[in-house]
Parts: C-alpha cells; sequence; structure tokens
C-alpha cells in the first residue's frame, strides 16, 4: 500500500511512520504543516523546520505547507497539502486526540483517502515503551506541565526518565505519553533511520514555568 504521513519530527509521527513500514507498506512522503504564527490546534510546532533533515535520515521524499493555524481553517490548508499526492491513505500518530482524529478522518473520506492511525487508543505508558523498546532516541524538547522543569529539555527519554514521569503522571494526573500537550518530543535517531542527528547548537526559551529547547544548528551525521 502506498501511503503519505503528516510528519512533526516528535515520537508519535515518526513511531507510526516505522509501524507501517514494519507493515511492508510504502511511505511515498512525509507531510509536514508548518504554523505561520508559531501557534496550532493541530498540528505539532517546537522544531518544526528540522523535518526535512529527519526526512532525509529516513530517506523519505518530503513536502513542508504552510497553514495559518487557525481552529477548523488548518483542514482547509490540510486539504490542500493531500490533494494530488497519489496515495492510499495517509498515516498519523494520534493516539487520543478526538479532535484531531476527526476532522482527519472526515477530511481523508472527502479525498477518497483512507486514514491510518497505528497506535490509536493504545495505552499511553504501552506507546513510549514500545518507540524506546523500538530504539528510538527521543528527546524532549517542550515542557508544559506541573513538575516538568526547564531541566527536562534537552533529555533523552530513557528507562529513569520513565519512572519520573510515570510518577508525576500518577501525582499531577499528567499524561505521560504527552498526548495532552504536557511535553513535546523530537526524534534524532531510530531504527528506521539511514543518518542521525546531531544538535550543534541550542537555546532555551524559559518564562518561569514552561518552556521549549529552540535548536539552531543541526546536521546529519553516520550511524
Amino acid at each position: 500500500m502506498k501511503v503519505a504521513a503528516l510528519f512533526s519530527g516528535g515520537k508519535d509521527s515518526t513511531y507510526a511512520i516505522y509501524l507501517a513500514q514494519m507493515r511492508g507498506w510504502n511511505v511515498a512522503r512525509l507531510i509536514t504543516m508548518v504554523p505561520e504564527k508559531g501557534e496550532s490546534y493541530m498540528f505539532h510546532v517546537p522544531n518544526i523546520g528540522l523535518c526535512d533533515m529527519l526526512a532525509e535520515a529516513m530517506g523519505i521524499p518530503h513536502t513542508a505547507f504552510p497553514t495559518q493555524g487557525a481552529e477548523e481553517l488548518e483542514l482547509d490548508d490540510l486539504r490542500k497539502a493531500l490533494t494530488g499526492q497519489g496515495v492510499e491513505g495517509i498515516i498519523t500518530g494520534a493516539i487520543a486526540s478526538d479532535y484531531q482524529s476527526t476532522r482527519i478522518d472526515r477530511l481523508c473520506h472527502e479525498l477518497d483517502m483512507r486514514s491510518f492511525s497505528p497506535i490509536w487508543r493504545w495505552g499511553q505508558e504501552a506507546v513510549l515503551t514500545d518507540i524506546l523498546a523500538a530504539g528510538f532516541k527521543v528527546m524532549i524538547v517542550g515542557v508544559y506541565a506541573d513538575g516538568l522543569g526547564k531541566e527536562w529539555l534537552g533529555r533523552i527519554l530513557d528507562s529513569n526518565s520513565m519512572e519520573k514521569l510515570k510518577a508525576l503522571s500518577e501525582k499531577n494526573r499528567m499524561n505521560i505519553s504527552g498526548e495532552g500537550g504536557e511535553f513535546e518530543t523530537l526524534v534524532i535517531d531510530g531504527p528506521n533511520f539511514l543518518k542521525k542527528l546531531e544538535i550543534i547548537e541550542s537555546e532555551t526559551i524559559w518564562d518561569g514555568s514552561r518552556g521549549e529547547m529552540k535548536i539552531t544548528e543541526a546536521r546529519l551525521v553516520p550511524k
């Protein structure tokens, strides 16, 4: 099956692509929606500019499309991006967001495409555990929830950080996978990567309770 994938550079969309490839599907193109104002109701924002480099790391053609980031109008921008791709379906990394899932499903129906979300309704902890077990290197690049301080920015998720996230989720009723917007991630390497991303320079933007790691320079290097 020939499909395209909505791609943000984060763990969920990257893992969804990997699962589609493991099923033998031809992931023919990655599509990234880039909010012009730095905000979006549907799409990932932090370090979105690295998606072209990450797509190259996976050896998949990539196209970025602008979106104004306005509620509901984002669907019109996505419709334009998906039209004429010559694929049978669209892959997304949605886990539990009905807001995102229902809108993409409806749009795919209009375009006579199938919508696939390989990790839809998986257990939140199970998703994160499986991503790390598969060999993906996941970096936290945005934190927006109580208990996630500045020290989490730039951290590579591992078994130790998983335990801390689990404790925070139980204490603060935080979603352990970040599906509720508690944190954002960037995948810098994985089993379907031909090269890995090396971060050369970055800056931290922090307002006292939440913040982001903005990567200003990076390159692809051999694995």
